[in-house]
């Protein structure tokens, strides 16, 4: 059953991907890039229907009934073969989640990931090993002590364990789901790639939502000077956009609104405006830091801390 749950989710994984490619259309602008949210989040629905739930059953009433084993060395041979072959699946996730990892732990890494697949492979190939040495030990204390529900206790273990981890998928991909910003190094680009030209004075508040993992859109207010004219506001709107999709080309919807800076009318409560000031490391309020630390203060074109 673990094994059957694993399958189907790698199908639901693979059809979400397969979804979220096709174009935009007028009911959906924004393309369908989150369904590979949605589908990593029906992952955790049959990883703990499937898998969870029936792995406690199974438990529970091979310890209200044991039935005596008949060939454990059957049993011992498959967990043994499923036991390398789920290190191997383990160790090319893990391979290929370091690539993007940089350095992080991997708690940090799985708070912050914004592709499902990496979370789903990662807990799914953890939990299977993990839920291979509860069988092996399960089997192996019946077939020592002649009682049966050491079997049952090992399933209801596997059980508990792929419900604990559907929970952690549960979370992970609803968040990513209802809307995730960009992590505080892209944030950080963002910022520095708007405030890089000389057509605007800085980045007044910032918001970010992830409509993919390899999709984001970006919303700022910026600054201008009172004395520009609308052509040459026009003009540096669309130098700064260029500028955002080099440092970042991800960065594939940008809506830039241009207003006037005035100190007084700023609300340092808003997390739009937080944002910013993270972005740049002057921020040390009770948010701050959202991801993985404070990042190092950047010069303005005058040489002064904005």
């Amino acid at each position: 059953m673990h094994s059957l749950a694993d399958c189907s989710d790698q199908v639901l994984l693979l059809v979400g991907r397969n979804r979220s490619e096709r174009l935009e259309t007028e009911e959906h602008p924004f393309g369908f890039g989150r369904e590979r949210y949605l589908y990593g989040f029906l992952v955790s629905v049959v990883l703990f229907a499937v898998g969870g739930a029936y792995s406690i059953y199974d438990g529970v009433h091979k310890i209200l009934s044991p039935e005596p084993l008949t060939t454990p060395w059957i049993a011992f041979g498959v967990l043994g073969l499923s036991f390398v072959l789920e290190a191997s699946s383990l160790r090319v996730s893990v391979k290929e989640a370091n690539k993007l990892r940089r350095g992080r732990s991997w708690f940090s890494f799985i708070r912050r990931e914004k592709e499902p697949d990496f979370i789903v492979t990662l807990l799914e190939d953890t939990a299977a090993l993990a839920g291979l040495l509860f069988a092996f030990g399960g089997v192996g204390l019946a077939e020592l002590t002649g009682n049966e529900a050491w079997d049952g206790g090992g399933s209801v273990a596997i059980g508990l364990l792929l419900a604990g981890v559907a929970l952690v998928v549960a979370r992970e991909t609803k968040s990513l789901l209802i809307g995730e910003a960009a992590s505080d190094e892209a944030e950080r680009r963002i910022v520095q790639a708007l405030e890089d030209g000389p057509e605007l004075e800085r980045v007044i508040h910032l918001r970010t939502v992830h409509l993919s993992p390899d999709s984001l859109l970006v919303t700022a207010k910026v600054a201008i000077r009172r004395t520009d004219t609308a052509e040459s506001i026009v003009r540096g709107i669309d130098s700064a956009e260029k500028r955002v999709r080099q440092a970042l080309p991800i960065a594939h919807v940008i809506y830039l609104e241009p207003d006037i800076y005035r100190e007084s009318a700023v609300d340092e409560t808003d997390p739009a405006i937080r944002t910013v000031h993270r972005a740049w490391g002057d921020y040390t309020g009770p948010d701050y830091p959202r991801g993985t630390g404070p990042l190092p203060a950047q010069p303005d074109q005058s040489g002064s801390a904005p």
